[in-house]
C-alpha cells in the first residue's frame, strides 16, 4: 500500500507552513456568512482532512485562534492575518484548510456548494455542481433555491 501524497502550504508571509498528506476527505466552495466575512470573499474553497494527515511545520506561534462559533473555531497568522483553518467540535479528528494556501499543483476537484441559501446575492456561479443548503448547510436545495 503507498503512503498519501504529501502536499504544503503557507499563509501569505510564509510565518506559518503546514503539510497535508493526501487524499483530502471533501473538497467544497462555503458560501455562510461566517466564511464571507472572514474572508472577504463571495465564498472560500476548503478541503477537509483528517487531524493525523496534517502537520505545522513552522511558525504554530504565530498561529491565532479565532472562537467563531460556540462549537468550532478558525486559525489564522497572527503577522498577515491568513485565515488557514477551521476546527469544529462535532469532527474534532478533522482540520479543514483553506485550498488556496496548498502551494503547487495540489487541485482536488470542488465536490459542491455548501451553505448555497446564504450565499451573497451578488454572486454569480455557473457551474453544475451540486447546492447543498437548508440548516446544516449540507441538506440537497430545491431546483432555483
Amino acid at each position: 500500500m503507498s503512503s498519501p501524497t504529501p502536499a504544503s502550504g503557507t499563509c501569505l508571509c510564509g510565518a506559518v507552513a503546514f503539510s497535508v498528506r493526501l487524499p483530502t476527505l471533501f473538497c467544497v466552495h462555503c458560501h455562510c456568512s461566517m466564511c464571507r466575512r472572514s474572508h472577504g470573499a463571495a465564498f472560500v474553497t476548503w478541503i477537509g482532512v483528517p487531524r493525523s494527515q496534517f502537520d505545522i511545520v513552522q511558525g504554530e506561534d504565530a498561529l491565532l485562534r479565532y472562537d467563531s462559533s460556540e462549537h468550532g473555531w478558525r486559525s489564522f497568522c497572527g503577522r498577515c492575518g491568513s485565515s488557514l483553518f477551521c476546527e469544529n467540535q462535532s469532527h474534532p479528528d478533522q482540520v479543514d484548510i483553506v485550498l488556496a494556501n496548498i502551494r503547487g499543483s495540489f487541485a482536488p476537484a470542488p465536490q459542491a456548494h455548501i451553505f448555497w441559501d446564504d450565499r451573497a446575492s451578488w454572486t454569480v456561479v455557473a457551474d453544475d455542481l451540486p447546492r447543498l443548503g437548508g440548516k446544516s448547510g449540507t441538506e440537497p436545495v430545491e431546483e432555483g433555491g
